[in-house]
Parts: C-alpha cells; structure tokens; sequence
C-alpha cells in the first residue's frame, strides 16, 4: 500500500470515527433538552436523560392514549414528524410559556367554559411534579413526568386555543336547522401553538376582540341576573351566547341583513352601522315566551335536537330578488293541516281566499266539487294563492337561496308586530316595513320606484326585479345580545336551544 493510499485510508477512518463519537454523544445521557431542564428547574437528574430512550417512551405513550385525545391523527403525525421528541416542553418549559398557558387555560371561566374541559388542574399538577426535586430522583420518574406532561399540555393548549378561536361544538352537527357555514378547527389552526415562538402572545391574540364579545364577558364578570332568570341560568345564558360568538361565520359583508329570531327584530346594517330597525314575526316554535330553565335538559335526548316544524332555519345566504304582488305557492304541509280543513268546512273558502287548486299542473275551475275531507288531499292537489290584498305574503317577498324554502315577506296581519312573543309564522320572517326594506337594498332609483308603484297598484300583478347587487342575510339565534346603544338585552329562548348548546358545551 503506497503512501498516497495510507494517507486517503486514513482520512476516512477519522472521518468514519469522527461519526461513530457524534452518533455515540447523541445517544449518552446529557441531551440539549435534559441540560435546559436541569438548568430550569435546578434538578440535575434531568441531565441524565437520554434522547432516544424518552422518545421511545413518548411514542409509546401516545399510541397508548390515542382514545382519549381530541385529535389524535393530528398528534401522532405531529410527533412523528419530530422524531418523537418533546416539542412544548422544549420550547417553553425554560421560557415560563407552559406555566403561563396554564394559567391562562385556568381561566377559562372568563369565557364562559369550564377549565375542567381542558385538564388545567392537571397541568399545574404535572408542573409543580416536573419542578420538584422531591418527586422526581430518578431518571424513570424524569422520563414519566416529562411524557406526562407534554401530552397533557398538547392536548390542553391545542383544545383551549381552537376552542377560543372556533368554538367547542360546531353547530351544523348539534342543530338540524343550522345551515349557516362556520369556520372548524384544521391541521393548520392545531399546529399554531408549537410554530409560535411566545405561547403567552399567542394565547393572549386569540382572544375574541368583538365589542359585543367584551359586553358579555363583563357581564359574567359583573355576575348579573337577567329578568326572570336565577343567577346560575344567567351565567349559563351568558355562557351559551359567548360560544355563538366564537363561531366563525365570516367577515361581515360592508352590507348585510341581520334577523335574530329569539329578538323577533331585523337591522340592516352599512358600513358597521344600523341604517334600518323593524320588528319581524318568526317561525313558530317550542316554546310558546314562557322562561324556561337551562338546567332542565334531558341529557338523553341529546343526540341532536329535534326542532318543531315551523321554527325558523339559522341560514346565511344572498338576496338576489323580490317579487312584488307575490304568488303564494302553498307548501304541502299547510296545504294538508289548514287549507283542505278550512275548505272542507266551508265550501267557499278556496274562493274566497284567491287560492286556485291544481291537479297534475292543470288549473281545476270547480274545486268547491272535490272533497276536501279525504285525508291526503293536501298532497294531490296543489295550491296557489293570488296576489292580492288578502294574500299571505302581503304585497311584497324577499327572495334567497336555501333548503328551507324560507324568506322575507310582507304580511296582511299587521297586528301581529304588536304581540310581545311574535313567534307565530310557519317559518318565514314576516317584516314590518317591507317597502322601507325594499328601498335600504335598493337605494332611491328607478327600481324602487318600480316596486313602490307595483305595491300601490289596484290590480296586482306578480312581478319580479333583481337587485343590481345581491345583499347577504342572516338569520341568527342570540338569547343575549348588545345593542346599538352598548346596553345588555335578554330574549327567551323561544326554540329552547340554550339548553341544547349548554348541554354540549359541558359534555366533553
């Protein structure tokens, strides 16, 4: 073997040795992470760790406690990822970042949530364990606080902070009239807490900033009693009302409608602020206006709530057109419960009421022959209602797509905006200034005047006009709410859904 060749075997051997000692050093106790704990909580014994042996117990912990995590595909892949090492403890067990998140997680009540939900006593249980010399001297107690610990606080700050910035249930899954889209929990929101360089700022941005958010808070703070209502019905109210808030619907349009059902009100808001107030009657439901307890729900019942069904939907969509002098196409459901009854006591009423019968498409010009007693009637036939001055949708309806078949309308009952509970319609909301409606969406120009002239018209004739540009619409359910005035106002809850949400909100 020449000179050349010893020396280039040579330098491979101490590169080759070179790595066998990196490799080697990773393996001996005296991890980056035991001396940063050691030096955190002044117990050497955590300089003794080795790295690969707690991570193998974390693996090993995680596939054990996979069913009792709230995300544990998301876990495990997020571990995985980082070669089964502890990433919160890491990172902010030195800085305090763990300590101040259990704080802030113990605090929950100031949303309204129960720190229960979120093992916050655990927590601190599980910091104090880590700090104590006295109860941890050996590497074996090290290796089961640390692990302990990690996936307490994963489980704990990932399902506070989605918690807080989403809401812990999604309506769409509890309510079986709740087609409003909201914003859920993903991959991305679950990862933010170990990419933050300072859990604390991050803890402290996800906070709701809504002023009406804030009016709630200090009203939980302050302990008040809402009228009629015990001190703990009040906190649960607060409590239910917080977590609606929480649920992401979207930036709010520059121009929108706003109906809160339990309120029996609409708005139409620009620019952040109320240009028009009206009362409206809703959807019938449940509850007739008494007050009802939140601590009355049958938990058993709890599958998903059953809505009687005339409540009013909770829907987001666009209002694209009005008809004005409408038809009134009566739903099957009304056509059997009301219409064959009242026209089987009274042979004149079909005619009385505009309302012309069809058969398989085809107009029937003597429907005062048909007997109207037979028990499916309402189903052969169909029905329609002239526009009119007795027509039930008034002079005026307010169309956007939904799957409930639901929208804005005039009535020919105006007493009905009189009535303190005005949950009275089959489900469509009932205005109380349809024509100062019509202009808010329509601005002063030539298509409100065209509607205005339709409305006045002797002989009504059906007519449809498109918005220029299509306006959003809420239909929302607050059982406490902020007005525009910043004061604090409680409304029954006429479909008893608060109990429904508490329930739910407390079963984790």
């Amino acid at each position: 073997m020449n000179t050349k060749n010893i020396s280039r075997y040579s330098g491979s051997l101490v590169i080759i040795l070179l790595l066998l000692t990196i490799f080697e050093s990773c393996r001996k106790p005296g991890s980056p992470i035991g001396a940063d704990l050691a030096k955190a909580t002044g117990n050497k014994v955590y300089k003794q760790l080795d790295i690969e042996i707690l991570g193998g117990k974390l693996k090993f912990a995680i596939s054990q406690r996979r069913k009792l995590m709230s995300n544990p595909r998301f876990t495990a892949k997020l571990y995985e990822d980082a070669n089964y090492q502890p990433l919160l403890i890491a990172k902010f067990l030195p800085d305090s970042g763990l300590i101040n998140a259990a704080e802030k997680i113990n605090a929950s009540a100031e949303h309204g949530l129960s720190a229960e939900n979120f093992q916050a006593e655990r927590i601190i249980t599980l910091l104090e364990k880590v700090y104590s010399k006295d109860q941890v001297k050996t590497t074996e107690e090290a290796y089961a606080a640390l692990v302990d610990l990690e996936l307490t606080a994963s489980g704990a700050i990932t399902d506070y902070a989605n918690a807080i910035q989403y809401g812990i249930v999604s309506p769409r899954k509890i309510f079986a009239q709740f087609y409003t889209k909201v914003e859920r929990p993903d991959s991305n929101s679950f990862r933010k807490p170990y990419e933050t360089s300072n859990l604390k700022t991050f803890l402290d941005s996800i906070q709701p900033q809504s002023e009406s958010y804030k009016t709630l808070q200090t009203a939980l703070a302050q302990n008040i009693t809402a009228p009629g209502h015990s001190a703990e019905d009040t906190k649960r109210i607060l409590a239910v009302n917080l977590e609606r808030l929480r649920w992401q619907i979207g930036k709010m349009e520059n121009k929108y409608v706003w109906v809160n059902i339990p309120a029996f009100t609409l708005q139409v808001y620009e620019q952040g602020k109320p240009i028009l107030d009206m009362r409206v009657c809703v959807g019938e439901g449940r509850n007739k206006g008494s007050i009802t307890s939140l601590t009355e729900y049958d938990e058993k019942d709890l599958k998903k709530d059953r809505p009687f069904n005339r409540e009013t939907p909770q829907l987001y969509s666009k209002i694209h057109s009005v008809q004005v002098n409408p038809v009134w196409n009566i739903p099957v459901s009304i056509a059997t419960n009301e219409i064959t009854k009242y026209a089987a006591q009274d042979r004149y009423y079909l005619n009385n009421k505009n309302i012309d019968v069809f058969y398989k498409g085809k107009k029937i010009e003597d429907p005062e022959t048909i007997d109207w007693s037979k028990a499916d009637a309402g189903k052969i036939y169909t029905f329609k209602q002239r526009p009119g001055a007795d027509n039930s949708l008034g002079k005026i309806k307010f169309l956007f797509d939904n799957q409930s078949s639901v929208y804005l309308h005039d009535t020919p009952a105006k007493d009905a905006f009189n009535l303190d509970v005005r949950a009275v319609s089959h489900g469509c909301v009932r205005v109380e200034k349809p024509l100062e409606l019509a202009r808010a969406l329509f601005g002063p120009g030539n298509k409100f005047k065209e509607i205005n002239t339709g409305m006045q018209s002797k002989d009504p004739k059906a007519e449809n006009i498109s918005l220029p540009k299509q306006v959003p619409v809420y239909l929302g359910y607050f059982t406490c709410w902020k007005d525009d005035s910043g004061k604090l106002l409680f409304f029954n809850d006429i479909y008893e859904q608060d109990a429904v949400l508490y329930t739910h909100l407390n079963k984790r």
